[in-house]
């Protein structure tokens, strides 16, 4: 009996003590579960980097804003600074400002700026000239934007329709400009260009159309000023001297100087052949403006080899020898000596014999002044040609035919003045 007891006893103390367990090992679980997170199911493999030509990984994007150029010396680029009578710089400066949209360049040029024979000053308002601008922007499409909503009579019909988009498309192709022509504004009439800097700072540079190089070869009164552009024009004027003084003989007028520097531009043009621009016009232009051109050239020339022109001398003279004309022609534009490369093709050993060989063999060629005459023609007559038939579009067709009214009007005055002296 006593031992029946004690066996129920031991058997009842054994199964709290497995409750007691089980109770512990539930809580303990518990607890740990409650104070961990859960494991992920799949651990990521912290592997080494992928090696590949990006490796090590490049440093973050960082917008880096355009940097500007350096201030320019105040004496740099000082021959292009043309002064004009203080009502005709009031009167360009009035006009440039009236625009809302951001010009970062601007000048004028052309009969109504400085004065040509052969066009007497008219004060009647509607006798005058119409002034010619040229605008340089940063954003042809943003600019064109901004101006339709200040100006919209300046565009025709079916560019105002078609958006800013249709005007800067057109205005990019060759030679890169748009122009809105007989524009009242300030009590006068003007035509004003629009193109990029990049457009403009290029064709200085490397002569690739000659359509804005060419009309900055002569006198012009800046109206808004840009670093970058002058720094480029200083290279643009010395490259038209160099091109000039290679088609020139040993000794000659600056007279005969500057009349070579404005025909570039003239060379290929299709007006020139039409009865829309005076044959005569770059004589009218340097008996005029003389001084402007010796302005624009004369301290570019001392810096020359070989070129003799005093300072109150309207001689010049320069050392024709084909080491001399080397030296210029050597530093003449991109585009024009591409040109020359492909005409001396053939004529001789190639360049890649012998280069100081190859380039005295051109310089010392006779023929040299006409190449180079034939080639700047045919860098001009596309883009020329192109910007006339733009015109069309620009302009429309009611102001295109009163443009080309006003030009024969102006051709025929000018061909009479001549036969008359």
């Amino acid at each position: 009996m006593l031992s029946t007891t004690r066996s129920s006893a031991h058997r009842a103390s054994a199964r709290r003590l497995q409750c007691l367990t089980r109770s512990l090992t539930t809580d303990s679980t518990t607890s740990h579960t409650a104070s961990t997170p859960p494991l992920p199911l799949s651990k990521p493999e912290t592997s080494k980097p992928r090696q590949s030509r990006l490796y090590p990984r490049p440093r973050p994007a960082v917008q880096h804003q355009r940097q500007a150029l350096p201030t320019l010396p105040a004496s740099f680029g000082r021959n292009q600074v043309l002064p004009v009578p203080d009502s005709t710089r009031a009167l360009l400066e009035d006009i440039v400002g009236s625009f809302e949209a951001p010009i970062r360049y601007a000048f004028a040029y052309g009969s109504g700026v400085f004065e040509q024979a052969g066009y007497a000053k008219q004060m009647d308002k509607e006798d005058r000239p119409m002034l010619d601008f040229i605008f340089a922007v940063t954003h042809s499409d943003h600019w064109h934007s901004i101006n339709m909503q200040q100006h919209p009579g300046h565009y025709p019909l079916h560019a105002r329709i078609l958006g800013s988009s249709f005007v800067s498309k057109t205005q990019e192709l060759s030679p890169g400009l748009w122009f809105n022509t007989f524009v009242p504004m300030k009590g006068v009439n003007i035509k004003y260009g629009v193109t990029t800097v990049d457009t403009l700072c290029a064709d200085l540079l490397n002569w690739r159309t000659l359509y804005l190089a060419g009309r900055m070869h002569k006198p012009l009164r800046i109206i808004k000023d840009d670093a970058r552009v002058r720094l480029t024009q200083q290279v643009n004027l010395t490259s038209a001297l160099r091109t000039a003084l290679l088609m020139l003989p040993e000794s000659f007028t600056q007279r005969e100087l500057f009349s070579a520097i404005a025909g570039i531009s003239y060379s290929g043009d299709p007006r020139m052949v039409l009865p829309a621009e005076n044959r005569g016009k770059v004589e009218n232009m340097v008996s005029r403006q003389e001084d402007q051109f010796r302005e624009l050239y004369w301290r570019l020339a001392q810096g020359l080899p070989g070129v003799r022109w005093a300072a109150g001398s309207k001689s010049v003279e320069q050392d024709t020898s084909p080491h001399a004309r080397a030296a210029h022609l050597k530093k003449l534009p991109e585009e024009l000596l591409k040109h020359v490369h492909r005409r001396a093709e053939g004529r001789g050993p190639p360049r890649e014999a012998d280069e100081s060989a190859y380039w005295l063999r051109i310089a010392g060629d006779k023929e040299l002044p006409s190449i180079l005459d034939s080639e700047i023609t045919r860098i001009v007559r596309y883009p020329a040609t192109v910007q006339s038939l733009k015109g069309i579009v620009s302009a429309g067709v009611a102001k295109s035919a009163r443009y080309s009214v006003a030009k024969v009007t102006k051709w025929w005055k000018g061909t009479s003045f001549s036969k008359s002296s």
